[in-house]
């Protein structure tokens, strides 16, 4: 069944990539498509409320070159046509970061004054406000499209608060991820033959782009989602909490709220934070085997069909399959490896006399910490999936792997989350190293490096290595702070191996926005009372919120910068001596220059936490 499930999902997303990412492509081509009818006024309706200021971009069938006088060129030529002002990638970058500024600021003030809003206490659970540092770290982890999570969601927050907050910022976070990477890819595929053209270096407009990803993609698809997750068994309802009584003759209090419309887009937006504590392990959340399969492919879908778009959008389809090659090449081998690991068990079980191959009547395997409902089969692969997305949601625990299974999230994220990866972000990232690769490739067949015809430069090899170092100096300058301070300390439970790991995992998870979690990395007071627990709290609410909001905004800053570098290059036809990149040849070695990115900087941290574990035997 862990084959059959594998191969099922790999076909359904290989189906689903060419389908999405062309459709994707004329969105953000401005071009019409089959729910323009509807989603067209609503966009209209958005961008006059943003207030985008407008141009003439054309004069009947003549386009106007920027800097022209559109009086002199109308003359004669028909009624203008106006479009959106285009921005250079600093003023694309400023769009960004104030919106997304924006967005912390109102997303904070709506959770501290959860308690004081109208409709908090209609039955909602948890209507007082969280505190400041938990709401920091919640704020800056959604706003991040981390959804990291050191609260229970059913037991703190409102259906409000849920809803106009973290639902809200599901969308937006998973569109600015996805606008960041369009801009990206216009300033690679630009063809400027006009020096005015290039002078420009327009990589369109934030905020069309923001209105168009939303309104086109996320939301309709959402629903869609949403629908499908209700027929499962999700809840979907504003009752609010009720009171059953459990088959002992005991009571207990049911949360309910809107779920299943959370649910669809913290899948499809790879955010991951789930409406219920336990994510979804919680069968309100994930009921049924189905509903596991198909939260894996909505994970899946943007990030691979981008890989579609991208290659439509420079003018090569070949382009984007040689990408989706390779990241699906690598997330093979990790789904793999966890599932022999998962089925295997551990040493300790062995010892224990335990057995764990299947047989009549049981699936074996180490199901410590599994749903029966998905075995170890259906929770290693969703764990692979969301791990390598920087989604984060889980439907098992993710502490009570085995060794090597442990090691499968760790390398998934070490690589920079680019196989697949976040919506958008996963694919910027993966350009980076493409960018390396190019280089790479240049100085073994001694020509300069080039990208769909345009040379890549000092300037673009400087930001490109800065890009993929920053996340791997982050992650491990944050866990050395986490395991060598006394602050630090607080937070973790256990020692050895699996206290380090707990560490490593918890800022490589929030290094990388994914927002998953090994339990016992808290704030924790020692039974003794020295040790000031809610110190550790504070601590790990700040230096992680901190460090998801600069390894998201960092990242994007740089990934403008070279393609603001990149539009304003006049492309070359490729010549017989051209380092093609759609070739099999180029995804093997892309896929060693993130290994061997990923190997120099983490292979340490692999060794003291979850290889150690596995080498000597722990169970955990």
């Amino acid at each position: 069944m862990a084959w059959v499930q594998l191969a099922l999902l790999l076909a359904v997303v290989v189906a689903i990539t060419p389908l999405l990412g062309g459709y994707m492509a004329k969105v953000f081509a401005g071009e019409r498509v089959f729910l323009s009818p509807v989603a067209g006024p609503l966009e209209r309706l958005l961008l006059r409320l943003v207030r985008v200021r407008r141009e003439v971009k054309q004069i009947g069938p003549h386009p106007v070159r920027p800097g022209s006088d559109p009086g002199t060129a109308s003359a004669g030529h028909g009624a203008p046509v106006y479009g959106p002002v285009g921005q250079d990638w600093k003023s694309y970058a400023r769009s960004v970061l104030l919106f997304s500024f924006a967005s912390w600021l109102v997303l904070y003030l709506l959770l501290r004054l959860q308690g004081s809003l109208p409709s908090a206490g209609s039955g909602d659970v948890g209507a007082s406000a969280a505190p400041w540092d938990v709401t920091f770290s919640t704020t800056s982890s959604f706003v991040t499209n981390t959804n990291w999570q050191y609260y229970a969601g059913e037991t703190t927050l409102t259906n409000v608060s849920q809803m106009a907050g973290l639902a809200v910022q599901n969308f937006v976070s998973a569109a600015v991820g996805i606008v960041v990477l369009i801009a990206v890819v216009r300033g690679i595929a630009a063809r400027n033959t006009d020096p005015a053209d290039r002078r420009s270096g327009s990589l369109g407009n934030f905020w069309v782009d923001l209105v168009r990803a939303v309104v086109y993609v996320l939301l309709p698809i959402s629903i869609l989602a949403a629908l499908v997750l209700v027929t499962q068994g999700a809840l979907q309802t504003l009752g609010g909490p009720t009171d059953l009584t459990t088959l002992a003759g005991g009571t207990q209090t049911l949360v309910r709220g809107p779920v299943a419309s959370q649910e669809a887009i913290k899948l499809l937006g790879t955010n991951g934070g789930g409406f219920f504590n336990v994510n979804s392990a919680m069968p309100f959340e994930n009921p049924t085997a189905f509903s596991n399969l198909f939260s894996m492919v909505l994970v899946l879908a943007i990030p691979a069909s981008l890989t579609s778009t991208y290659g439509r959008m420079v003018g090569s389809r070949r382009q984007g399959w040689a990408v989706f090659g390779a990241m699906a090449l690598m997330f093979v081998a990790l789904a793999v490896v966890v599932t022999v690991a998962e089925q295997h068990g551990s040493p300790a079980q062995h010892a224990a006399g335990l057995i764990t191959s299947s047989s009549d009547g049981s699936a074996g395997g180490n199901l410590v910490g599994k749903e029966q409902r998905f075995g170890t089969a259906g929770s290693g692969l969703f764990n692979t999936v969301t791990t390598v997305t920087s989604t984060g949601a889980v439907n098992s625990s993710m502490e009570s792997y085995t060794g090597l299974g442990s090691l499968v999230p760790m390398v998934g994220m070490g690589t920079s989350e680019v196989i697949f990866g976040g919506v958008g972000s996963g694919l910027y990232g993966m350009l980076l190293f493409i960018i390396l690769a190019v280089f790479i490739g240049g100085l073994m067949v001694g020509r300069t490096p080039e990208l769909h015809g345009k040379k890549i430069e000092a300037r673009e090899i400087k930001l490109a290595m800065l890009g993929a170092l920053y996340m791997p100096l982050a992650v491990l300058t944050t866990t050395a702070l986490g395991v060598g301070t006394d602050h630090g300390k607080v937070s973790n439970y256990n020692g050895g191996p699996q206290g380090f790991s707990e560490t490593f995992y918890a800022y490589l998870s929030q290094g990388n926005n994914n927002g998953s979690a090994f339990a016992g990395y808290t704030g924790y007071v020692q039974p003794d009372g020295t040790n000031d627990g809610a110190f550790g709290i504070t601590f790990a609410d700040l230096l992680g919120g901190l460090s998801m909001l600069f390894v998201r905004f960092f990242p994007m800053l740089i990934v403008l910068a070279i393609a603001g570098s990149l539009v304003k290059k006049k492309a070359a036809p490729a010549g017989p001596g051209t380092l093609r990149t759609d070739s099999p040849t180029f995804v093997v070695l892309l896929i060693g220059v993130i290994v061997l990115v990923g190997a120099l900087t983490f292979f340490p941290a692999f060794l003291l936490g979850p290889v150690v574990q596995s080498l000597t035997g722990g169970l955990y």
